[in-house]
Parts: C-alpha cells; sequence; structure tokens
C-alpha cells in the first residue's frame, strides 16, 4: 500500500471517483489507500460536491509549507499510551476533525472537540487544550462556550479544583436531546407564521410543510435519544426497560 501525500494524479482519481458517485471506499480501494485517507482529503477540501483536484493539491501544498514554517525544531510528539502507532493517531485526529467540521461544527470547535474525544479520560482541562492543540486560551474559550451551548461538553471540577470540560456519552444524549428542542423551535416559530401570513396562502403553506416535517423529526430524534440511551446504560444480562442503569440527571 503506497504511502505519504496523495499525488496530484491521485486527487483527479478522487474528484472522477466522487463526480461518479462513488463511496469513499471504493475510491480508496481504486487507490490503494486507506478510506480515512480518502475522507479526510475530500473533507478538508470543500466536500464531495466542491471538490477540485487542483485546489485541492495547491491548498495541501500551502498548508505543508505553514506546518513546516510554524514546527518548533527539536520537538517530537509526546509517546502515545497502549502502544499506539502516534502518526495513525494524528492522521485519525484530522480525518475526525474534518468530518465534524462538514456536520457544519467550526473548525475550532471541531479540533476540541476530536481532541476531547480521543482521549482515554475523556476530559481536559483548558490549559491542557492549549498544549495540545497549539491555539491561545481566547480560541479554547470560544470554542468550549459553542460547544456548551451545543451541549456537546460539560464542565466539572477536579479533585484539585481545576475547570475540566468533559466528553461522554451521556453529553451526546443531552446534545441530540438540545437540538431536538431547537428543531420544536423552529417548528413553533413556521406554525406561528402560518397564522401571520393566512390560511391557505402559498407562505403559509410551506411554513405549514416544514413545520410538519420538523415537528416528526423532532419527536423521531428524541425518542431514538430516550431509546440509545435506554439501552447503551443498561447492565448487561438484563432487559432493557426491565433493569436499567440508575438514570443520570437530567442536565438538559
Amino acid at each position: 500500500m503506497p504511502g505519504g501525500r496523495l499525488t496530484q494524479q491521485e486527487r483527479q482519481q478522487i474528484a472522477l471517483g466522487l463526480a461518479d458517485g462513488l463511496a469513499y471506499a471504493e475510491i480508496a480501494r481504486r487507490l490503494d489507500r486507506p478510506t480515512s485517507t480518502v475522507t479526510r482529503e475530500v473533507m478538508r477540501n470543500g466536500g464531495p460536491t466542491a471538490y477540485r483536484a487542483e485546489l485541492a493539491h495547491r491548498a495541501t501544498e500551502r498548508r505543508a509549507q505553514r506546518r513546516k514554517q510554524a514546527a518548533p525544531r527539536g520537538v517530537e510528539a509526546p509517546p502515545q499510551p497502549h502502544g499506539r502507532d502516534a502518526e495513525a493517531v494524528r492522521e485519525y485526529e484530522e480525518t475526525f476533525t474534518t468530518v465534524l467540521m462538514g456536520s457544519g461544527m467550526p473548525a475550532m470547535c471541531s479540533r476540541v472537540m476530536a481532541c476531547l474525544t480521543l482521549t482515554d479520560t475523556g476530559s481536559l482541562t483548558a490549559s491542557e487544550l492549549v498544549q495540545r492543540l497549539q491555539v491561545s486560551p481566547a480560541s479554547i474559550s470560544k470554542a468550549i462556550a459553542f460547544l456548551e451551548s451545543q451541549a456537546f461538553v460539560r464542565r466539572e471540577r477536579d479533585d484539585r479544583r481545576r475547570e475540566r470540560y468533559v466528553v461522554d456519552d451521556d453529553v451526546w444524549y443531552q446534545s441530540m436531546v438540545a437540538a431536538a428542542r431547537s428543531i420544536a423551535q423552529v417548528v413553533e416559530i413556521a406554525r406561528q407564521g402560518v397564522g401571520v401570513l393566512g390560511s391557505d396562502t402559498p407562505a403559509a403553506n410551506r411554513l405549514e410543510g416544514i413545520a410538519r416535517f420538523l415537528d416528526f423529526v423532532s419527536e423521531s430524534t428524541s425518542r431514538a435519544a430516550e431509546q440509545a440511551r435506554e439501552i447503551l446504560h443498561t447492565k448487561p444480562g438484563t432487559t432493557p426497560g426491565a433493569t436499567t442503569a440508575e438514570p443520570r440527571p437530567d442536565r438538559g
């Protein structure tokens, strides 16, 4: 399997594969590359609909030049726990970050979310995030504020009274619930608009259609989140709905 950076010819093959509607895995198989390499390449260069081989190649060269200029001399990456391959972990973190960005999450928030998620503890302090990501404390503070507003992270104090930012299964549950509530607010506003614009008018009918669709999505999301939480928190050997792990307090 070839290693190293993608060539311009490989990027052209990726562009052709996307145009043909091929999945990332199939494109990667044809290039004899890991699927994660193709996923990261596409997501960091405009996504599947906006990817352009020549633009992606130039952007990659610029990023490589910036990293070369910014990298401190003589500094090596810290060893990974559990015998992990440091380069593989770094590449995966980049892939995870770019996929989060592709979902609409801002770049710095995606970096912080990926960094927290890939730690064994699932939590870091602000100073640890600054050190790991090599960014300013202000950047971390802004990213955390956004992630908290979306219920993606929570704060807690450790035994040294330091504030830690935590990502775990319950945080993802809370985030899904928060998303469902946000959608429900759109439903309410859309239905208010029906009354303002007058029933049976084209604009009002459009709003009613939006409200019906999003109402179904909101209810389905909430129901699925509750069901998944119940299953994931069920102790081994018990039946979901009968004996489940003690529910956590609702922080949403």
